[in-house]
């Protein structure tokens, strides 16, 4: 409710119907007058951040401290206390990548190619080599690679990985494509088959693109590189937001037989289910570089138990608001943690397949 001045008529400015209080029942506006002074618009934003404030750590501390109790109120109706849930995930989300991007996230490190590389790295590098080397006795590349790597007092970086790779693989640093070079030659290839034996549209279309993809990583791979990962990472947002669906379709089809919950219900249950994993891996991400800065070993080991409690989080939560036994939610849980990791896998792997090729 605002603090502005009531209005004397009766009648709702937005719909007309005679108001009986100090909201219409027909709309719901506020019968207040239509103008209002500053200081009224700097207290109405006052009061209505305060009361979302007081809704949005009331929602986060029943959110942790009671799995599924939050699904299980708005099932009963009890929805006035709390942030909608889709409310609460995208001012979640917002905030979870807003900080991701800005302080968590150092694309730099990654595609790096001047990071040291550790003992464990040089020597999965040297049993690479010396692979490559049974294959090709005569590669000069690889030979001067073997020697560098046995030269203990040589310092190495994950370039020398990169020029190694490419000696081992003869100058192809990605071989998605095959035996052709470039679409015109694979194009040749198909117009000499017999029509039945040719490939269809999308066989088409997956070679062109393998080969576009080769041929950009055969040019400047680390470049590539590292666009393939900036565009993977800012995909990350939308991979979630397909995931919603897909994860509440999860749990459609394990509690099909309990009829008093339907699609919409467990798509409320996933979305407090999201949010409580944001929050979790902003947590998650704190303890990383609390790590990298103190070098202790407590920061690990809290990331450890954050992970354990996500998963004891989900059994707990799935126990409160489908609210079966011990034993059924646990098989439940399985299920529904092994069934949302492939719809993951899988859906990572589309937005990296659609991420190279729009490299």
């Amino acid at each position: 409710m605002s603090h502005t001045p009531g209005r004397k008529e009766k009648d709702c400015l937005n719909c007309g119907t005679i108001v009986a209080g100090r909201f219409c029942q027909n709309c719901g506006q506020e019968n207040v007058v239509p103008k209002e002074t500053f200081w009224h618009m700097v207290t109405h934003f006052f009061y209505d951040i305060t009361h979302f404030d007081s809704n949005f750590f009331i929602t986060v501390k029943d959110l942790l401290f009671k799995p599924g109790f939050l699904s299980k109120e708005y099932m009963k109706g009890k929805r006035m206390s709390y942030l909608h849930p889709v409310k609460m995930y995208v001012f979640t989300s917002a905030i979870f990548f807003l900080l991701f991007f800005s302080f968590f996230l150092d694309i730099k490190n990654i595609s790096d190619d001047s990071q040291k590389l550790t003992p464990v790295e040089r020597s999965n590098l040297l049993r690479r080599v010396k692979a490559g080397l049974l294959k090709d006795s005569t590669n000069k590349c690889l030979k001067d690679g073997l020697s560098v790597l046995e030269d203990t007092s040589l310092i190495l970086t994950k370039k020398d990985v990169r020029f190694i790779d490419t000696c081992r693989n003869k100058g192809v640093y990605v071989n998605f494509a095959g035996k052709y070079k470039s679409f015109e030659a694979y194009d040749s290839s198909q117009k000499k088959l017999p029509k039945d034996e040719r490939d269809a549209w999308f066989g088409r279309l997956w070679k062109k693109t393998t080969i576009n993809i080769e041929k950009k990583f055969n040019e400047n791979p680390d470049e590539a590189l590292k666009k393939l990962i900036e565009s993977i990472l800012h995909r990350l947002p939308y991979m979630l937001l397909i995931s919603l669906p897909f994860f509440a379709l999860i749990l459609k089809l394990v509690y099909t037989r309990r009829k008093q919950f339907y699609y919409a219900d467990h798509g409320v249950f996933t979305i407090h289910l999201y949010v409580f994993s944001f929050l979790m891996l902003l947590l998650i991400f704190c303890f990383d570089k609390l790590s990298k800065v103190t070098h202790s070993e407590l920061p690990d080991v809290l990331i450890f138990l954050s992970l354990l409690w996500l998963n004891v989080y989900l059994f707990k939560a799935m126990r409160t608001f489908y609210g079966q036994s011990w034993w059924k939610t646990f098989l439940k849980f399985l299920i529904v943690a092994l069934s949302s990791l492939v719809m993951m896998i899988l859906l990572f792997l589309l937005i990296t397949f659609f991420s190279a090729v729009t490299l």
